[in-house]
């Protein structure tokens, strides 16, 4: 941000007010790793590797052809052109799945198809593009710039006692890939966090409720189902306990349903208003606060503590702001304890395709969706007016545009910083 965009933002009027940076490092803080598991290879996608994976194998297993052609000694067809080829006879024929009869005999070719195991004292495949071949079971070779190429050597990818996945690493569909590759079905990861996810009010309804929602009584509990969506994307399990009435025993009935989930979701009733129970039903059941409200926008009222040891968020109950903090903070919290090594999401730089008004007291995550790249960065550009209520400018964002404390405008042009959303194209 350019210095003229600047000005003090003061210091915070409440020491329990966090800036979004020491708010998220007191999350991770008590956020530790969940014990280790071992799983199906398959089932672990989205998990982080819990011990280093050796490999036991080599990969390639020998040397094999990366082409469809004919394996040869160089210096047999060393000068062979269209116009003078250079012709041998086929010693061998090798699909994938077979071996070869023996070593490659000097002056001879061996066909083999791409996978298959080379003979010995090969130097070279020569595609087949670059022969054809002859009644008389010979082949004409008509180019020689193969003649050292296309094999891939006996342990070039692994080597038996190499690492294969590093303790830390996520469980993607490569890192599944390898682990077949190695012969392992399974592998020892940080087990999934079991989060419940509440939601509070009495003017929320569910899908057994729609038709009040459809006469105007009440509203979706969009965020129940919004969050559980979050945590699928985070690899967490949510459990969903419903919907809490304004009413503290009730709160506290349903929180306590989540015994043996791992951490809490709330979404709404942690505000300033007199009709918030949840604050009541958490002090009744003994909840540490760690901290309450954090210098962000949207999202600004968000509690933090721990609940019989487990991490609880009581996240807005506005559905942007409910998503956004979700992002900025419990997504890296909710890595942090399944293992991973980089618990947050590498950050994009882009260009601010238009002139963008801040206010200097909080840090600003605004909607955007990234564009056509120009001058070497994709262009950014708000989704549409950024109200939390506005569910719109999260579904149609690829990421969060991150404006500090202390900046009151994003010059149009200016190089900024966005926070990737799951699934976002780029």
């Amino acid at each position: 941000m350019s210095s003229t965009s600047r000005r003090d933002a003061g210091p915070s009027a409440d020491a329990d007010w966090l800036g979004w940076r020491e708010a998220l490092e007191v999350m991770l803080e008590h956020c530790p790793a969940l014990p280790i598991a071992t799983v199906e290879a398959a089932g672990a996608l989205g998990c982080a590797i819990a011990e280093d994976v050796t490999a036991r194998v080599f990969h390639p297993p020998w040397d094999n052809s990366a082409m469809d052609g004919f394996a040869v000694y160089a210096s047999d067809v060393r000068g062979a052109t269209a116009d003078a080829p250079v012709v041998l006879p086929i010693s061998d024929d090798i699909p994938a799945g077979s071996f070869p009869t023996g070593p490659l005999a000097p002056g001879t070719a061996a066909r083999v198809m791409t996978g298959a195991p080379v003979p010995d004292g090969a130097t070279g495949v020569i595609r087949i593009e670059h022969t054809t071949e002859l009644v008389a079971g010979e082949v004409s070779f008509l180019e020689d710039s193969d003649a050292e190429r296309n094999i891939r050597r006996r342990g070039e990818d692994l080597s038996v006692g190499d690492t294969v996945l590093r303790a830390g690493d996520p469980v993607t569909p490569a890192a599944i890939g390898v682990l077949a590759m190695q012969g392992m079905r399974e592998v020892a990861v940080r087990r999934r966090p079991r989060v419940a996810v509440l939601s509070n009010g009495d003017e929320l309804a569910d899908f057994d409720q729609v038709a009040e929602v459809l006469s105007g009584r009440r509203i979706m509990n969009s965020n129940g189902h919004a969050l559980a969506a979050q945590l699928v994307t985070a690899g967490a399990e949510p459990v969903m306990l419903g919907i809490a009435r304004d009413d503290a025993q009730d709160v506290r009935r349903k929180l306590e349903e989540a015994a043996d989930c791992d951490a809490l979701i709330s979404s709404a009733g942690v505000s300033v208003g007199d009709h918030d129970q949840v604050k009541a039903a958490l002090a009744a059941m003994g909840m540490r606060r760690v901290f309450w409200r954090a210098r962000i926008r949207p999202g600004s009222p968000l509690t933090f503590g721990l609940l019989g040891g487990r991490p609880f968020w009581g996240l807005p109950g506005n559905p942007v702001s409910a998503m956004v903090t979700f992002e900025v903070f419990l997504r890296p919290a909710l890595r942090k304890m399944m293992g991973h090594r980089d618990p947050e999401a590498p950050r994009v730089l882009a260009r601010a395709r238009k002139a963008i008004s801040s206010s200097s007291d909080l840090t600003h995550f605004y909607r955007v969706r990234l564009s056509r790249v120009a001058a070497g960065y994709p262009e950014v550009e708000l989704t549409g007016p950024q109200g939390s209520g506005i569910l719109t400018s999260m579904s149609e964002a690829d990421g969060l545009l991150i404006v500090p404390e202390g900046v009151v405008e994003v010059e149009a042009g200016e190089i900024v910083e966005v926070v990737p959303l799951p699934g976002a194209w780029w």
